[in-house]
């Protein structure tokens, strides 16, 4: 018997469901396969995901190559016409058990459909499945899953479907879990995770589920929270940073602009001086915070002028981890009928915000010298800060664990510990 491969594309939540998949693929006898578990969140990112299957195909004959995630559920016949592919498989499919039971191999073509995908604006529940976590280190959990807005250049919600809660409760046992396996750090994710509670009875918001985290599980050394919307923080979650070590001082925005008039095209909720006032008052109460940021490069309609506006954003937010999208068209969303930007326009506007980041990170990494931070070993001689910074180290460290490191400089992107 040969383990099935498994190719992750795309988001921590992606990475998170492929654990997921394995644990259901290896309780099926699933084997002999490659699944690819694919991003749709650009044009680019489905054409890498058509690569890799094709490369993987290749490396694999003879194997059957099941494709799943974002892409698939958003256009399953892209795949189905593929010849390399044998079977496409649904965003909610992927997670029940019974749809990996009808994949058991040698017998996987013919006794399901080709295509097996849903509609998953009809799927109600995000359940919490019950996975060991990544390596030895860090466990994500995922909360929550869906999105109930919509971006005018975002396909997401049509492969993930509307926004939908992991009741408290089942959170707290799986961190209780994890913590018990030894995870150190555990990160909560979700698609808008800070729409997390508003679908569940008296509606609680993210901050409640990060304090009762906190309160119920107090060998649990570090909690970090992925990707929000700033302009949907609420007040318990601005009082859990303030007072909360236990969680992380990293925060990573939504922003995608930093022009009032594309945000407004974008469909965004919050304005220019809404994602500034967040930085400020979260950096007011935890003055060691800082910030990571997805922003999108020559939306349509996207000037020089408004393109600075996002340019400024970056010191005026005072941001440090960009994540830069250069803007492509998605099929079915209404920014792909808006006037584009020109092709080598939006390649330039990327390239200069990603210069901007890497300034900013350089800003970062030399203020860090001569700090003392508590680090989370990756590696053996690699680590993460409480910021999330990565810190290297020259000799091997125990994995796993918490160490303090006075930091003696930086290079390539990285903090150099002492000795």
């Amino acid at each position: 018997m040969t383990a099935p491969i498994f190719a992750t594309l795309g988001c921590r939540l992606n990475a998170y469901e492929t654990e997921a998949m394995k644990e259901l693929a290896a309780a099926a006898g699933i084997d002999a396969a490659v699944v690819v578990n694919t991003c749709a969140v650009t044009a680019e990112a489905v054409r890498k995901a058509k690569q890799e299957i094709r490369r993987l195909a290749r490396e694999n004959p003879g194997a059957q190559i099941i494709v799943t995630g974002c892409a698939a559920q958003t256009e399953p016949e892209t795949f189905a016409a593929m010849a390399e592919v044998t079977k496409v498989i649904g965003n909610t499919e992927k997670m029940q058990a019974e749809t990996w039971t009808s994949l058991r191999a040698p017998d996987l073509i013919g006794v399901t459909e080709r295509v097996q995908v849903d509609d998953i604006m009809s799927v109600r529940e995000t359940a919490g499945h019950l996975i060991d976590g990544f390596g030895r280190h860090r466990a994500y959990v995922q909360v929550q899953n869906g999105c109930d807005h919509r971006c005018t250049f975002c396909i997401i919600p049509y492969g993930r479907g509307n926004s939908r809660s992991v009741p408290a409760g089942v959170v707290v046992e799986q961190i209780k879990r994890l913590v018990d396996r030894g995870f150190a750090e555990v990160v909560l994710t979700g698609v808008d995770l800070t729409s997390w509670g508003a679908d569940l009875p008296a509606q609680p918001r993210l901050g409640d589920l990060v304090m009762r985290i906190l309160r119920l599980v107090p060998d649990l050394a570090r909690l970090r929270i992925s990707s929000i919307d700033s302009i949907e923080a609420d007040d318990a979650l601005m009082g859990a940073i303030a007072t909360e070590p236990r969680l992380m001082p990293h925060l990573h925005l939504s922003l995608q602009a930093g022009d009032d008039l594309i945000l407004k095209r974008m469909k965004r909720r919050h304005l220019r001086d809404d994602a500034i006032r967040f930085c400020e008052e979260a950096r007011r109460l935890r003055p060691d915070m800082v910030f990571g940021a997805d922003i999108i490069a020559g939306f349509p309609t996207e000037t020089e002028e408004m393109f600075q506006q996002s340019l400024q954003l970056v010191q005026d937010c005072d941001l440090t981890f960009l994540h830069i999208f250069p803007y492509s068209p998605r099929k079915g969303t209404p920014a792909a009928r808006m006037p584009q930007v020109k092709g080598p326009l939006i390649k330039d506007r990327a390239a200069r915000l990603r210069a901007a980041g890497d300034l900013a990170l350089q800003r970062h990494l030399a203020a860090q010298v001569g700090v003392s931070h508590r680090v989370l070993m990756e590696s053996p001689r690699m680590g993460r800060t409480e910021q999330f910074t990565e810190v290297s180290f020259s000799n091997d460290q125990p994995e796993g664990l918490i160490v303090t490191a006075s930091i003696a400089s930086h290079h390539n992107g990285q903090l150099l510990a002492k000795g």
